[in-house]
């Protein structure tokens, strides 16, 4: 049968076979000429939303007490998760239950925020320091790579830490802290050192 007859006996199989054929044929000619695709070519760190410098930037809890506080030279906000990093963080972490309690302050190289403010790191050295106050002696923290939780106002880290408070001076490998409680754990490797008070 040529195709002359298919076309003339105009059968639902032979225009459907037809058909099929135009259209593979067709597909096959397009994947042939078709351009190819555009390579990504940005390779680096996703863009930035905005950037800040010299800022202050003020968190708070969700009943509307401060979580913790930022001054530093540069902020950048990343598009994808809205997450902020910011260099040479100076910040002041407060009491979240008692008012009375000075805050802790201190520094680090580099921080990292999270996009709702419940996640905080203080990355490269962070030195944290409090003062007196009451009964209890002046006190400072000093380690690197700090996570921190500020609306609960707890902080840890896996690196060596040293702790000073008053006279007594603590090291160790692997630090906890609530500051709410004021507890400090050193998990491994602990060395302490207690001077003896003046009589």
């Amino acid at each position: 049968m040529s195709v002359f007859n298919l076309f003339k006996d105009r059968s639902a199989a032979s225009v459907a076979g037809m058909l099929a054929a135009v259209l593979g044929a067709s597909v096959l000619l397009y994947y042939w000429t078709a351009p190819e695709k555009k390579v990504q070519d940005f390779i680096g760190p996703p863009r930035s939303g905005y950037v800040l410098t010299n800022f202050d930037l003020d968190s708070y809890n969700e009943e509307g007490k401060p979580a913790f506080k930022l001054v530093a030279p540069h902020l950048e906000r990343r598009e994808g998760d809205e997450s902020l990093y910011i260099n040479a963080p100076d910040f002041v972490l407060p009491s979240v239950k008692e008012t009375n309690v000075p805050p802790w302050t201190g520094h680090s190289q580099y921080g990292w925020v999270n996009k709702d403010g419940s996640l905080l790191k203080l990355q490269g050295k962070v030195h944290m320091e409090r003062v007196a106050f009451l009964a209890n002696p002046p006190a400072s923290i000093d380690t690197s790579e700090v996570t921190a939780w500020p609306k609960e106002n707890r902080l840890e880290t896996a690196e060596a830490a040293r702790i000073v408070q008053g006279t007594s001076t603590m090291d160790g490998v692997g630090m906890r802290a609530n500051l709410d409680t004021k507890h400090l754990e050193l998990l491994d490797a602990v060395h302490t050192v207690y001077q003896p008070r003046k009589r």
